[in-house]
């Protein structure tokens, strides 16, 4: 039954809203990021690529000036356009680059001293804004990491304006208020940040119970049998975080712009997500049993399927956490985005050690375990209470997917709940009781696929415009941006912890601050855009801009107080 099950699940990660490119519309990795670049004797980016962009006749060029001994990767450039909001689907030529085995991204495609991009399919006539992104490299060894150039058309004047991602064509240097390091941090820094960061994963309530079903089965292990499992769980961990990584890194290498928990904003994924909370409840409730494949709490960890069950409860435990971002987090995978595959991957394997780690020091060290009672009832009843958070997480899930595609796509994945419960009672009854459970899961795919075509009677489908920072702005407001996400649980517990509480709410209108939300619970270009200007790759991010444009912008940490957002306005 559980290998039926497993396929089922994978046949439901399977919809069709999966096979379609959510990242047709490209946005862009983080921008500048120049701290050691000029210590180094290396020239600021700006110096070493310089554009141009002119019309010969309905044709758009982008020429680029390259300084000697530097060079720019044609596979990195991304061109899009939208006017009025809507996308433009331009086309791009390139001119012949020189075939180069490059250090950071093998054999590829460079150009050297000065190329030009031909562009067509944009209207002359009429203003459209264009974000242009490109990377480059120097001969003597930094590679820079990738740029953002966004620039308003005058059609007017035929003149292009550089921007930054809101649209302003003036704005002052961001500052970031943060508890952690400010300046551009050291590689060491940030493998500390992510093991940090991946420590906390562990108190998050869709992996806290998982986890501790791990940790109590320790304590029904033979002596010295606990360090192979604690060993095997970890390397679990830490391979699910690389392969994480290295898809997350192939995306960024085809152009695309994607960041820790991007899966969620898929409703395909979080279905699935929801269905696997709502399984695994049922498990541990004792509705069935999975005879430790996955849980591994009751059979003997001497077993050889224990060691697997180790392993997969590693993989699970990174599945699971996918929802959540913990403090450090961002700086690590914000750093990780800008760096290239091999330094990537060294960071996002600090984050899956830092996770591994609490399990892995009570592996090697179960005279820890001591303070717990000796095996007994207890163990079941507690095995039974920690369903509820796995059930919560689920009922959570379920609520994103609604807001995601409406209320009745979330009733009929509740009815595919309903199959798949009725699936597993069957399964108990005999031959005849199998065969009627394996339609009773087909019946729950084919529910949850047809949910998915519904018409979406979602009110959270529109797109956020960031030209609204500057007309309030404009018209003398202070803007608190708040780039938030349904799925993302450190977002939600700001906003009701902090940002919706009647002190805040009433700071921001004793201060004339407009509180903007950039909902991000779905793909949207223009946020991903808006995250690769301030060097991030997930949310949440929020940041306030004074009415006074000659005002820095000032980024807030990702776990908020109330004081630090009344710190904004003592000034």
């Amino acid at each position: 039954m559980k290998s039926v099950l497993f396929v089922i699940m994978l046949l439901i990660s399977a919809y069709p809203s999966w096979a379609q490119d959510p990242f047709a519309q490209s946005g862009s990795a983080p921008s500048e990021q120049m701290a050691t670049a000029d210590s180094a004797g290396f020239l600021p980016v700006n110096q070493a690529y310089q554009s141009l962009l002119s019309w010969d006749d309905d044709t758009l060029l982008l020429q680029w000036t390259i300084t000697s001994g530097y060079y720019l990767y044609k596979e990195r450039f991304a061109i899009s356009a939208e006017l009025n909001g809507d996308a433009l689907s331009p086309s791009i030529r390139f001119e012949p680059g020189k075939i180069k085995d490059d250090p950071y991204f093998g054999r590829t495609e460079v150009f050297y001293y000065n190329t030009s991009l031909s562009i067509s399919g944009l209207p002359k006539d009429q203003p459209f804004v264009l974000t242009v992104r490109s990377q480059g490299c120097a001969d003597a060894g930094l590679c820079y990491p990738p740029q953002i150039q966004r620039y308003q058309y005058k059609p007017q004047s035929h003149e292009f304006v550089q921007a930054d991602a809101t649209g302003s064509t003036a704005t002052a240097p961001a500052k970031v208020i943060s508890t952690e390091q400010n300046s551009a941090p050291s590689l060491a820094w940030v493998i500390t940040f992510a093991i940090l960061g991946g420590a906390i994963l562990n108190l998050m309530p869709c992996v806290f119970p998982v986890l501790s079903l791990k940790v109590l089965s320790f304590s029904q292990a033979e002596d010295g049998k606990t360090s192979s499992h604690g060993v095997i769980y970890s390397l679990g961990v830490i391979i699910s975080f690389i392969v994480v990584a290295a898809v997350l890194i192939g995306l960024q290498q085809a152009g695309q712009a994607v960041g820790w928990g991007f899966q969620l904003q898929q409703p395909g994924f979080v279905a699935v997500m929801a269905s696997l909370f709502f399984v695994l409840s049922l498990n541990l409730l004792g509705y069935f049993e999975i005879a430790g494949r996955w849980m591994n709490t009751g059979s003997s960890l001497s077993q050889e399927r224990g060691h697997s069950g180790s392993f997969f409860t590693g993989v699970l435990a990174t599945l699971v956490a996918s929802p959540c971002t913990a403090p450090f987090m961002g700086t690590a995978v914000g750093y990780a985005a800008t760096q290239p595959p091999a330094i990537a991957l060294l960071v996002f394997a600090s984050l899956g050690a830092g996770m591994a780690l609490p399990v892995l020091l009570l592996s090697l060290f179960p005279g820890w375990l001591e303070a717990l009672p000796k095996p007994g009832a207890w163990m079941e009843r507690l095995r039974q209470l920690l369903a509820f958070p796995l059930l919560a997480s689920a009922i959570w899930l379920l609520w994103v997917y609604g807001r995601q595609l409406g209320a009745n796509s979330m009733a009929t994945l509740l009815i595919a709940w309903l199959l798949i419960a009725f699936a597993l009672w069957l399964w108990k009854l005999g031959s005849k009781g199998k065969i009627l459970s394996i339609i009773s899961l087909l019946l729950a795919v084919y529910t949850a696929m047809a949910g998915n075509h519904l018409p979406n009677n979602s009110q959270n489908s529109g797109q956020f415009d960031p030209a609204q920072i500057e007309k309030i702005r404009a018209a003398g407001s202070n803007v608190f941006l708040d780039v938030t996400a349904d799925w993302c649980i450190t977002c939600k517990a700001n906003e009701k912890l902090v940002l919706h509480t009647p002190e805040i709410e009433q700071a921001f209108k004793d201060n004339n601050v407009h509180y903007l939300v950039a909902d991000w619970t779905r793909y949207d270009p223009a946020i991903t855009t808006l995250l690769a200007q301030y060097e991030r790759n997930g949310i949440p991010l929020y940041i306030y801009y004074s009415a006074d444009p000659k005002q820095a912008v000032q980024i807030l940490p990702q776990i908020l107080s109330k004081s630090l957002v009344l710190k904004l306005f003592e000034s």
